[in-house]
């Protein structure tokens, strides 16, 4: 089963195991990993943005059009920045690290 790693907001790491298939954003939950999601992976929102270590970001598929305009709204953006819902784990991203950021803006709240 592949592993992936969240650097939290305070710095602490998090490793943990999940199947292949779930997105980050749901493995984030299953492992009480403080990332918001609001619209629960509907691609509606940039709630569950998270940023992928450099080492990371080259084996990712391409984020489509619609991610690229989510994450547009996204506080804290970086070159490697990525939706949640978006990245799905799979066996040739065992090891996977991804960062949350400082802060995140809820669109459907404002």
């Amino acid at each position: 089963m592949p592993k992936m790693t969240f650097i939290e907001r305070d710095g602490r790491t998090k490793t943990v195991e999940a199947p292949s298939g779930l997105s980050v954003l749901e493995i984030a939950h299953r492992n009480d990993v403080d990332i918001e999601g609001a619209c629960e992976g509907s691609l509606a929102c940039s709630t569950c943005h998270v940023v992928i270590d450099d080492s990371w970001y080259a084996r990712l598929e391409e984020a489509s059009e619609d991610e690229e305009d989510m994450l547009d709204l996204a506080f804290g953006l970086t070159k490697t920045s990525r939706l949640g819902c978006q990245i799905i784990l799979t066996e040739e991203l065992d090891g996977l690290t991804v960062r949350l950021p400082g802060e995140t803006r809820n669109m459907l709240l404002e």
